[in-house]
């Protein structure tokens, strides 16, 4: 078995204590051509980038924006020196550690051992991408993300971004349309 790269970072929260997120997956080396603007719009803390970047010029791109925390995706082979696990822990009003992993999901259910992993790192929040489908969901006691995908569409799935906002009343998870910039839902 392949030894897994883990590393950790603390993200910035504002001076109020409030933290936001922008969260991209699956670029692909083709965000969609409104990413920017989207990204802009939302004004982020810090973006995360769950795998599948493709071309690191997409991480330069991002990082125009806000700093950028990413993991290894499984076409990242050429990224060597990207962890496969980013344990991200947020001092905000209301803390968040976020275990964050390309692949986490089968189906709506963790892997078992990433919600081992999860366990054994106190994390709160799994953090993937990997399939192009947004999700929000919660497993084992344990909340996931799936922000979609950012890249070039894939099968009728669609094109989609996440927004996390970290406040004192909680954390609020959402997707965003990456052509119109509206809050997207499941139909």
């Amino acid at each position: 078995m392949e030894r897994l790269i883990r590393r950790t970072a603390t993200l910035p929260v504002r001076p109020d204590g409030t933290a936001r997120l922008a969260v991209v997956a699956d670029t692909h080396s083709r965000p969609h051509p409104a990413t920017a603007a989207r990204l802009a719009e939302l004004a982020p803390d810090a973006i995360l980038h769950a795998g599948d970047i493709g071309d690191r010029a997409v991480l330069d791109s991002l990082a125009n924006v806000a700093r950028v925390y990413a993991v290894r995706g499984n076409i990242d082979t050429h990224a060597g020196d990207l962890p496969d696990v980013l344990v991200l822990d947020i001092a905000a009003a209301s803390p968040l550690r976020i275990l964050m992993t390309h692949i986490a999901l089968s189906g709506p259910k963790l892997r078992v051992a990433v919600a081992r992993m999860a366990e054994t790192e106190g994390a709160q929040l799994v953090v993937c991408g990997h399939s192009h489908v947004p999700f929000i969901g919660r497993d084992r006691g344990v909340a996931v993300f799936n922000p979609g995908s950012i890249g070039p569409r894939r099968f009728a799935l669609p094109i989609v971004l996440g927004s996390m906002d970290l406040t004192p009343a909680g954390l609020k998870l959402r997707h965003i349309d990456a052509a119109s910039g509206e809050t997207w839902l499941p139909p």
